[in-house]
């Protein structure tokens, strides 16, 4: 696939300090980098990824840019064709490609970069009926002092004002490809092997969902989120479950300025496009497969309706 992983992304929010401590605490590296566009925005790496997440002052809480690598010229080439077949504005450089979606409000880059590479992480050893895997000795996840470090961004959740038309970009605009659907609702859109990189779902205004977070195992799930707990209970949103499309683990809690941020481990890959069959999900079976039922509050975040009365200010 041309398209390989989310590079970076840049969330807007009114309290950059607060939240950048957040991160700093949910396992991400602060960074320092120069100014970029004239801004002074906070950086941070993951494990595995480098710079994923920037943070920069804005009025109120959003997605300000999304970043997607690309492996050459030729795929920026392909890209810059299909966005002029679909009529969408874009602002080609040297080394990618700029464009806006109106619906969610995001300026989207499709960069050349490096894929990223991941050291093989077999999975722990598990003792089952019939047979036993690490006798005479505890399990390793129990073992484990080390913070917990995201190894790379997976994915982001965005709502969007007109989702067709913000589907119609990443798919028929940038080459993203459809792993899953829920009925006039959202589609599982991926750039990667990953199950999704972007997911667009149809909201009242433009806002961040969430922002997803690789770990290693579903006990690095459990270990990050009770870490964060413990500095501040407020913050759990919904967890500890298993997703049914994608099948990952999954643990929601809540930054400073409001978006949510998981931790997730085991997602569905689709290496062979040809082997995977998207299907339509319907109902709570398309959010999760166990755990305790979502939350109002993570179907509705409860600050959307300040954000839509413009309480928290303008862009």
């Amino acid at each position: 696939m041309p398209l390989h992983r989310l590079t970076t992304i840049t969330i807007g929010v009114p309290n950059v300090a607060d939240t950048a401590q957040y991160y700093a605490e949910w396992g991400l590296a602060r960074e320092t980098e120069p100014a970029r566009d004239g801004d002074q925005a906070v950086s941070f790496s993951t494990g595995d990824g480098g710079v994923q997440l920037r943070l920069q002052a804005t009025a109120r809480r959003r997605l300000v840019e999304l970043r997607v690598g690309a492996d050459d010229p030729d795929d920026i080439d392909r890209i810059t064709s299909s966005l002029a077949r679909l009529g969408v504005a874009a602002q080609r450089s040297e080394t990618g490609i700029r464009t806006y979606d109106p619906g969610t409000e995001v300026a989207v880059v499709v960069e050349i970069a490096d894929r990223i590479v991941q050291a093989e992480t077999p999975a722990p050893p598990y003792n089952t009926p019939g047979h036993i895997s690490r006798p005479d000795t505890r399990a390793p996840g129990v073992l484990r002092e080390a913070p917990v470090r995201p190894r790379k961004l997976g994915h982001v959740v965005l709502g969007s004002t007109d989702q067709a038309g913000s589907q119609r970009l990443f798919t028929e605009g940038l080459g993203f490809k459809i792993s899953d659907t829920v009925p006039g609702l959202a589609a599982f859109m991926r750039c990667s092997t990953d199950h999704h990189n972007v997911l667009v779902q149809q909201a009242p205004l433009a806002f961040l969902h969430h922002t997803s977070w690789q770990v290693n195992d579903v006990d690095e799930v459990g270990r990050g989120a009770t870490k964060m707990l413990e500095k501040d209970p407020g913050r759990h949103v919904w967890g500890l479950g298993r997703h049914h499309v994608g099948s990952n683990f999954f643990w929601y809690l809540r930054d400073p300025a409001g978006n949510f941020s998981e931790y997730y481990s085991d997602l569905d890959c689709i290496v062979d496009d040809e082997l995977w069959t998207p299907q339509t999900w319907e109902g709570a079976r398309g959010l999760y497969n166990w755990g305790p039922p979502p939350p109002p509050s993570f179907l509705a975040p409860e600050d959307l309706a300040g954000l839509m009365t413009g309480v928290h200010g303008g862009r």
